[in-house]
C-alpha cells in the first residue's frame, strides 16, 4: 500500500511539474515589440477608427437626409422632437404664410411649411411651396 501511495505521489508530482513548465512558454522578442513598431501600429489604429467613425457619421446623415425626404406631414400628428429646434423655425412674414397664433410656430420641412401648436407640437396645418 505503501508503494502504491509513493507512485501515485510521485506521478502526480510530475504530473502538476509538466504543466507548471508548459505553461508559461518563453518567446525571443520579435520586432513587433520594438517602441517603433508599436507607436506606427497605434498611429494606423486610430486611422482606422477614425475612418470607421466618418464613415459611420456620413451613413447616418444619409440616413436624415432619406428620412427627411420620405416623411409624410398630416395635421393631428405630432410633430417628432428631431425637428423642433430652431434651424427649421421660421418667420410667416419673410416666407408670405398667415400670421400664427398666439403659442404656434410655423416650421420649414423639406419642401414644407408647418404650422405647430407649441404646447403639444401637434401639427395645425400643412402648406407646400
Amino acid at each position: 500500500m505503501k508503494k502504491i501511495l509513493t507512485v501515485l505521489a510521485m506521478s502526480f508530482s510530475a504530473l502538476l511539474g509538466s504543466n507548471l513548465a508548459t505553461a508559461a512558454p518563453q518567446f525571443d522578442r520579435d520586432d513587433a515589440e520594438h517602441p517603433r513598431y508599436q507607436a506606427q501600429n497605434k498611429r494606423e489604429f486610430r486611422a482606422n477608427m477614425e475612418e470607421r467613425v466618418q464613415d459611420k457619421r456620413r451613413m447616418r446623415e444619409e440616413r436624415g437626409v432619406k428620412r427627411l425626404q420620405q416623411h409624410k406631414w398630416q395635421t393631428g400628428y405630432v410633430m417628432p422632437q428631431h425637428y423642433r429646434g430652431n434651424g427649421y423655425k421660421v418667420d410667416y412674414q419673410d416666407h408670405d404664410l398667415p400670421r400664427p397664433e398666439r403659442k404656434q410656430q410655423w416650421y420649414k420641412i423639406n419642401q414644407d411649411y408647418i404650422l405647430v401648436d407649441v404646447e403639444n407640437h401637434q401639427i395645425l396645418r400643412i402648406a407646400g411651396l
